[in-house]
């Protein structure tokens, strides 16, 4: 394993969180590189049923240790949120750290969210207004603060009150009561108290375990369609989901990154507003939606869905840097006579492309489809690839010729122990 990062290769909600639980089974660090918690990675497993949106989802290992990186932004009451789900379940969090690096998200960066997202009207991103695009823009804006910072109350006050002045100010364009200090500084008291000693410098700790060629796990959020910069801009995250960025949200050299693996739906989700070309707004959709139960884990709102866009994996594998790919979801499609792929766009003047256009022109484009024979066969069972019916396998193929990338797994169900190896490692 080495060095491996897994991200998302479409739209966000691929099914990372299993993908991660599955091979932390033989880590001894996973790491979250970007974006907060206005994403969720569901993971069953024989503790249960869990939605994590900040903490790793090695947590199950108690052999692994997880990191908060130094690229994320963390809701404090967030994660103690879920520390204390996980230890109610049994699960050991004492091996759970976070980067003195990583910036906080507070209260205000919330309500900033919602502001901002409601004065966009029409316009509205979808954002899950949870404070994520607030907190990074303070950070880009040098007011942000990082949770190393709870650990020095007279450098914290300082900071603080540098933060609250550019908060307040724009809080009274929208005539929002002001914020006063000592109310976020009972917050901070509390979050010192409950957490400080999980608030490392791992950049020593990290050195030892790549040095000793430890395997080590990065694990994005969201995927490169939401991108900041290789996204459908501006309906993106405020971070970046692309694995080349796993090495600068954590902490070492980038050379040290050996593998990239990109998590793919057997068809397509997205949630919140932008192009989306493959979706289905008919009975497929819906039948996708049910089968699928594609409903936000941070949000509960119902996922927009389509079928597989190859456009998009190619994309995504390109700018992403994948090496392998694992396809999820695949029992979805069982109950389908008939599954489709959009192969290419068709453009508004009548032209055909294979490569990703700008955002503006993506709200207008048409896909081309290429339709494939279902299996009409229940695979959840399946653990082998041959256990999989020849019209799946053969569906994965065409996947796999259209991406240019191995796809290496295909998971049949939630649980751990429902993938499949689709090739030999």
């Amino acid at each position: 394993m080495a060095v491996t990062a897994v991200v998302g290769a479409q739209w966000g909600d691929e099914g990372k969180g299993r993908v991660v639980d599955y091979l932390a089974q033989d880590a001894r660090w996973v790491i979250r590189y970007q974006g907060g918690d206005n994403a969720g990675h569901t993971v069953v497993n024989e503790h249960g049923t869990f939605r994590l949106h900040i903490v790793p989802s090695g947590i199950f290992n108690p052999e692994t240790r997880c990191l908060v990186g130094a690229g994320t932004v963390v809701n404090p009451d967030t994660l103690l949120e879920e520390i204390d789900a996980l230890q109610k379940a049994g699960v050991s969090t004492e091996n759970l750290y976070v980067d003195r690096r990583a910036h906080i998200i507070f209260p205000y960066h919330r309500i900033l969210d919602d502001l901002r997202e409601s004065a966009r009207g029409e316009g509205a991103i979808g954002t899950t207004k949870r404070g994520i695009g607030p907190a990074y823009a303070h950070k880009a804006a040098r007011i942000g603060i990082r949770m190393g910072d709870l650990l020095n109350e007279e450098w914290l006050k300082g900071r603080l009150e540098q933060a609250l002045t550019s908060v307040n100010r724009e809080l009274s364009t929208y005539g929002h009561p002001q914020i006063p200090l000592g109310e976020i500084m009972e917050k901070v008291h509390f979050w010192r108290k409950q957490m400080g000693h999980r608030v490392v410098d791992p950049v020593p700790m990290l050195k030892a375990a790549i040095g000793e060629e430890e395997p080590v796990l990065l694990e994005g959020q969201l995927g490169v369609m939401r991108d900041l910069d290789w996204g459908e801009y501006p309906f993106v995250t405020s971070s970046n989901p692309v694995g080349g960025y796993g090495p600068v949200g954590v902490g070492f050299p980038s050379w040290r990154l050996s593998e990239i693996w990109g998590v793919a739906k057997a068809y397509t989700t997205a949630v919140g507003a932008g192009p989306f070309p493959a979706e289905l707004t008919d009975e497929s959709g819906d039948i996708l939606r049910a089968r699928g139960n594609e409903y936000g884990a941070t949000t509960g709102r119902p996922r927009r869905t389509g079928w597989f866009d190859a456009v998009a994996i190619k994309y995504a594998a390109w700018t992403g840097g994948l090496t392998d790919i694992v396809i999820t979801k695949l029992d979805v499609l069982d109950a389908f006579p008939e599954i489709k792929v959009a192969v290419a766009y068709r453009l508004p003047d009548g032209s055909v492309t294979r490569e990703m256009p700008d955002t503006w022109m993506l709200e207008h484009v048409e896909p081309v489809w290429e339709s494939h024979p279902g299996w009409e066969t229940d695979t959840s069972d399946a653990r082998r690839w041959e256990d999989l019916p020849l019209n799946a396998r053969e569906y994965i193929r065409r996947l796999e010729d259209l991406s240019g990338v191995p796809i290496v797994y295909v998971s049949v169900g939630p649980e751990r122990g429902q993938i499949v190896p689709a090739r030999e490692r």
